[in-house]
């Protein structure tokens, strides 16, 4: 089987540890070292320095869990790197160790039989970690957008059959006054805004409920945390709207 890689290395990733085969080709028998080391960024480093030790130009890893990503931070500057899909790679039987693992892998690697996915540049997976974080902290809003909504119809507050958005100003208006202890119909409604005035005598119909301390606790603790993640929110806007207006071919 024809060589590509004389110098090669594979990596199996563990949580707390990896374990590393490098591979140097002498004529038809390689020459094999394997060793062990952390996971601390000290660890990493001390690996990468290893592998220049040898000549190691090539270096594979399995994509395992989140646990690839700081191995890969550290050595991508340093090396050509192959990420691999675990389940490709586990799908020949016969290992039982890391140890083990980790010669498998270098071997593929030298062999050219490895196909390595796809890993984005460094600023794009910066951008694609804050907008899955933003869609997380998103969805998580519009839960407590649906919970305040369930609190209101236990209390009896016909709020959403006449304001479109609940947690627009109007509403949050509307909530904020609540919760101070407001519950009076025609106060509460005077606090529409905008187009919404012309439906005051609905909304003094909606609001006519019955609302208790417990009521208001909740949507006090309800409401604090929809402003929270409103605020994150718009952090995370930010942030992404500062990379993109600096980083060249993201606008």
């Amino acid at each position: 089987m024809e060589v590509l890689y004389e110098r090669c290395c594979g990596i199996d990733v563990h949580k707390s540890s990896v374990a590393v085969c490098i591979l140097l080709d002498q004529t038809h028998k390689p020459q094999k070292h394997l060793r062990r080391f952390g996971c601390t960024t000290r660890d990493l480093r001390e690996l990468a320095e290893w592998l220049r030790s040898f000549g190691v130009r090539h270096v594979a890893m399995e994509s395992t869990g989140v646990y690839w990503k700081p191995v890969w931070n550290v050595l991508e500057e340093h090396f050509h790197m192959v990420l691999a899909n675990a389940q490709h790679i586990k799908a020949v039987p016969g290992r039982k160790t890391d140890m083990m693992d980790c010669q498998w892998i270098a071997e593929l690697l030298r062999h050219g039989l490895l196909r390595g996915s796809y890993v984005p540049p460094l600023l794009v997976r910066d951008l694609r970690d804050l907008t899955r974080t933003r869609t997380t902290l998103s969805q998580e809003q519009s839960r407590i957008s649906s919970r305040i909504q369930k609190l209101l119809e236990s209390a009896n507050i016909k709020l959403a059959s006449t304001v479109t958005h609940t947690m627009g100003k109007s509403g949050q208006a509307i909530l904020d006054a609540i919760v101070r202890g407001e519950d009076s119909p025609e106060q509460l409604a005077g606090l529409a805004l905008g187009k919404l005035r012309s439906k005051i005598p609905q909304l003094q119909l909606a609001l006519d409920g019955r609302i208790r301390d417990h009521h208001r606790f909740l949507l006090a603790s309800l409401l604090h945390q929809y402003r929270f993640l409103e605020a994150e929110i718009h952090a995370l806007d930010a942030r992404l709207q500062h990379l993109r207006r600096t980083t060249p071919g993201t606008g």
